[in-house]
């Protein structure tokens, strides 16, 4: 039997088209820098993928800047903050350790930053440089308010760093670009492959270079560039700019899955539940129902989930996340994420339920 793939916040399964282009691109040959018909060809690649990012974000080809991947981006927005910058905890690490920040801003239960606390932070005697704010959240799936965050910034002077990577091609990131003066991207959340993600920024000219040594990526991120990683986030952000109707029928089957979960568990808590979220994202918990229980006995059944962020596998302590929502330990060691895709079916919603009913009951019969 297949087996059901449910944890698309970690990494979304290849798409046929990012593996086209990537293939294209590694038959061509040269170097995308060079000025010879074999370099022109390579830089037409790269330029390409790169007008296709910009369309999904809703920005200037000139403000994509390819890295890595997200966590690089994150890093070096943060590394270049021409001063302090502030985050909540609800941040991705790669916002978190690569800061020093000046104060804490604060987080609400239903999993959204406190704008208030914000509005004090920015108002206090220590000028913040830059608040870094997720789009939403790869635990919860929780929608900021980047537009209100936004608005203080302004008020106050400050930069405002959007970490879009969950939001991109779940939700429509031209909402979100707007109010950003930088934000990052991956492609291997959208279908594309990892290793290879983007920094926009909304004027290149105001940065400092990320990465000295050439003048690639308008001197900010300077290397050859990874042509066929690129090639495929271009087509994969081309591809999913193109299915924004689809998650429509994703969020109907978040809903129905969290609805059979109710009936099935009273006691389970679906946390941020209650907020906007995406719609692709349940984080639930079913008190006394270990995560580590629940994700093996589903994968041995088949069904792949998360019990948190892929990033902090491994680790016993509660989630960060959660406990800045006020979850208890308890509680929050309880927690699992079902993280759907557009080509997720009833199917897989049906094998997950089954296997997940059958592991509560015999969890809550002992």
């Amino acid at each position: 039997m297949n087996r059901v793939y449910l944890d698309h916040n970690a990494s979304a399964p290849l798409r046929p088209e990012s593996a086209a282009a990537m293939t294209a691109a590694m038959a061509l040959r040269g170097n995308p820098s060079s000025v010879h018909g074999e370099g022109r060809a390579m830089r037409a690649v790269v330029e390409d993928a790169r007008a296709e990012v910009a369309a999904l974000a809703g920005c200037d080809p000139a403000s994509v800047i390819f890295t890595s991947g997200a966590t690089e981006a994150n890093a070096m927005a943060m590394k270049r903050s021409p001063g302090p910058v502030a985050a909540a905890r609800i941040e991705h690490p790669s916002i978190l350790e690569n800061i020093d920040e000046i104060g804490e801003i604060a987080s609400l239960p239903d999993g959204s930053i406190d704008l208030e606390a914000l509005q004090i932070l920015l108002a206090g005697p220590e000028a913040v440089a830059t608040v870094a704010v997720m789009a939403a959240n790869n635990e919860t799936g929780v929608m900021q308010p980047v537009a209100r965050a936004a608005e203080l910034c302004r008020a106050y002077g400050a930069r405002l760093h959007v970490d879009a990577v969950q939001h991109a091609g779940k939700a429509d990131l031209s909402e979100v670009w707007p109010h950003c003066d930088s934000m990052s991207v991956t492609a291997h959340k959208i279908g594309g492959p990892t290793g290879v993600g983007a920094l926009i920024v909304r004027d290149p000219g105001d940065w400092p270079a990320l990465i000295a040594g050439g003048g690639q990526e308008q001197r900010l991120r300077c290397g050859t560039e990874n042509v066929p990683g690129i090639a495929g986030f271009g087509a994969a952000a081309k591809a999913a700019a193109q299915e924004a109707d689809g998650w429509t029928d994703v969020r109907d089957r978040r809903d129905r899955l969290e609805a059979a979960m109710r009936d099935a568990a009273p006691e389970i808590r679906v946390i941020g539940g209650a907020s906007r979220r995406l719609p692709n994202t349940s984080c639930t918990a079913v008190p006394g129902v270990p995560s580590s229980l629940m994700t093996m006995r589903l994968d041995l059944a088949g069904i792949a989930i998360s019990a948190g962020s892929a990033c902090a596998s491994g680790k016993v302590a509660a989630s960060p996340v959660l406990s800045a929502m006020g979850v208890g330990d308890e509680l929050a060691q309880s927690a699992i994420r079902v993280s759907q895709g557009p080509y997720t079916t009833d199917g897989d919603i049906d094998r997950f339920l089954s296997a997940w009913r059958e592991t509560v009951a015999a969890r809550t019969a002992q």
